[in-house]
């Protein structure tokens, strides 16, 4: 939980050869490197190894967001830290980054005892489930990321040992090694994803939930300037409407109160065709926390001489049936009435699907719904019925009623 980081005066290091418990673990960091699943036994083998309640291995991104995995007996305890304003209270990271990085410390090393008394980590989270001492460790990986080990001890059994400190110390630089195999073996995840997209024909990228690429393949690149990687691996998105959707859609899936999938369009621009933007969360393992969050951001241009066919109106924007059939008869020119009557249903229900397509689709107008959905309006189907459709929905109020 604490991200207790760095040496002390107060411990003397002291060198140890590798132990006939570390021999078998450190085969075990570097198995869980390549097979997630194994890093919550990982956790065990620590915490029998050197008498601990528990460990949590915690996997902090350049961006903040924290990932981790940990033995079952503290598994409730983390949900509890990451979703509270405790880390926000918690001194040890602060006194920790004062110090040398890298080094396995006591929670003794770092606060007086007055600290440890009032420690809001230990009073709110440890302490009511009998735990009441700390040893960890932060290592800081090339990614900007940071690996984070927290290994806890019930109250009943006193603090750490400094000798315990220096035999995690020992093990401190395959943990190291074996965490930066996994974060790199997570970038090729990403790599393969865009390249497998590519041979089916679509344009994709993996986003981190920050908005930094991973990965782009060819087909998504071909729509620069409209899309385009910009200063530190951020997507440029030209589009300014779009450009909030997209942040405004990261944001919800980083806080996981986002739709399963989102479809974010972008106008024509100067001849260019509509775009679709799809964004798909990357459901990882919740053992694989190396792997940054990430999400497949794919681009669909959006282009016909006729009206849009429905299904693909709802493949596109994530619409029900009954929604594509109402959106394709509004660029088709129809109005409320007309679209009410010849689908048997009432006034107010085909202006209550219109709500909810203008939210799928990012507009607020049928005008707007109308020159999305026709794709490029130069072409003679475009033209012909493109001012049916737009008098429409002008006749109409062309707002939602």
């Amino acid at each position: 939980m604490g991200a207790v980081m760095s040496s002390s005066p107060v411990r003397v290091r002291r060198s140890f050869a590798m132990s006939k418990w570390e021999g078998p673990l450190v085969d075990r960091l570097y198995e869980a490197a390549v097979i997630p699943e194994l890093w919550p036994g990982v956790c065990e083998r620590i915490s029998a190894g050197i008498g601990a309640f528990s460990t949590a291995i915690i996997c902090i991104s350049p961006d903040g967001m924290a990932r981790w995995v940990s033995s079952a007996a503290i598994a409730e305890q983390m949900e509890r830290y990451g979703a509270s304003d405790l880390r926000l209270r918690n001194i040890r990271p602060a006194r920790a980054l004062t110090r040398a990085p890298g080094t396995f410390m006591r929670d003794i090393d770092l606060l007086t005892d007055e600290e440890l008394a009032r420690d809001p980590i230990r009073i709110e989270l440890l302490e009511p489930i009998g735990l009441g001492w700390e040893m960890g460790c932060a290592i800081a990986e090339p990614s900007g990321a940071m690996l984070v080990t927290s290994i806890l001890r019930r109250t009943a059994d006193g603090p750490f040992a400094a000798t315990d400190a220096d035999r995690m110390d020992a093990l401190k630089p395959d943990l190291a090694r074996a965490s930066f195999l996994a974060t790199r073996l997570a970038f090729s995840q990403a790599q393969n994803i865009t390249q497998t997209l590519s041979t089916v024909g679509l344009a994709a990228a993996v986003l981190t939930l920050s908005g930094k690429v991973l990965s782009m393949n060819a087909d998504m690149e071909k729509f620069a300037p409209r899309l385009r990687v910009g200063a530190r691996d951020y997507l440029i998105v030209k589009d300014a409407a779009a450009k909030d959707l997209l942040q405004a859609a990261l944001l919800g899936l980083k806080h996981q109160d986002a739709p399963v999938v989102q479809s974010i369009p972008i106008a024509a621009d100067f001849g260019e065709p509509v775009l679709v933007l799809q964004l798909l969360p990357v459901r990882r393992d919740a053992r694989d926390i190396f792997g940054p969050a990430t999400a497949i951001l794919i681009a669909t241009a959006v282009g016909q001489v006729g009206p849009p066919d429905a299904r693909v109106i709802c493949g596109l924007f994530d619409l029900t049936p009954a929604e594509g059939r109402i959106a394709q008869r509004v660029v088709g020119g129809e109005k409320v009435g007309d679209i009410a009557a010849a689908l048997g249903i009432g006034q107010e229900t085909v202006r209550t699907h219109l709500k909810s397509i203008y939210r799928k689709t990012g507009v607020n107008r049928q005008s707007k719904l109308v020159s999305l959905l026709l794709g490029i309006p130069h072409r003679e189907w475009a033209l012909d019925h493109a001012s049916q459709a737009l008098a429409a929905a002008q006749a109409s109020g062309d707002r939602w009623k």
